[in-house]
């Protein structure tokens, strides 16, 4: 991570992304959570495109987001893996067992830091039923270090006539849904389901907001 090289991009970026994505926000209470992110904290969103990391880096444009990317995206050309390793990119190999980036992310939260995934862990194809189900690395994430998880919604509708419309929501505290009574595995899955919900009520909250 170069936070010199941060600063170069959201300086040099901010009037192309204004151009681009046209990006409109809006908060489920903007009183609890604004777009001003207090570490530590782990920023969750559906995934509808290659873009939604550059909307989400020039919308928190205050705060160093550390995002989980997967090993396609440092496999385009030389151009895109210098800049995503300068952004402080964390390399997701989906193909390996190699688990290296969440010790990575863990270090990043222990030190007051804000990680973003997202969870569906990949692009949904055109018929899939939307978001897709939540992998774990959100989850464990949150329980092992009891972080809060900042929630968005995206509409994706970038580079169109319409804007991009995001929406923050409240931060989820994972100790507010589960307990030392429960397995690893079903603190997990009730904080896959909890996030997962979540996200689709923003959705909704979303349409609600445009629609005044």
């Amino acid at each position: 991570m170069n936070r010199f090289f941060i600063g170069f991009v959201k300086f040099t970026g901010w009037l192309p992304q204004l151009i681009c994505f046209r990006t409109k926000t809006y908060y489920q209470n903007k009183n609890i959570q604004g777009r001003n992110l207090q570490g530590p904290a782990i920023l969750i969103s559906n995934h509808t495109s290659v873009f939604d990391y550059a909307v989400f880096l020039f919308t928190f444009r205050k705060c160093i987001l550390r995002y989980q990317m997967a090993e396609i995206m440092f496999k385009k050309n030389k151009f895109v893996t210098f800049t995503l390793n300068n952004l402080g990119g964390i390399l997701v190999d989906r193909n390996s067992h190699d688990f290296t980036f969440m010790g990575e992310s863990e270090d990043i939260l222990y030190n007051g830091g804000v990680v973003g995934i997202f969870p569906e862990g990949r692009l949904p194809l055109k018929g899939e039923e939307r978001p897709l189900p939540f992998r774990p690395g959100a989850s464990y994430l949150a329980m092992k270090t009891g972080v809060p998880v900042i929630p968005i919604y995206t509409n994706g509708s970038y580079f169109q006539r319409k804007r991009a419309r995001i929406i923050i929501g409240t931060p989820i505290h994972p100790e507010d849904h589960i307990n030392s009574d429960m397995s690893d595995k079903d603190k997990i899955q009730e904080l896959n389901t909890v996030f997962r919900n979540k996200i689709v009520e923003l959705e909704h909250e979303l349409k609600r907001q445009t629609k005044k």
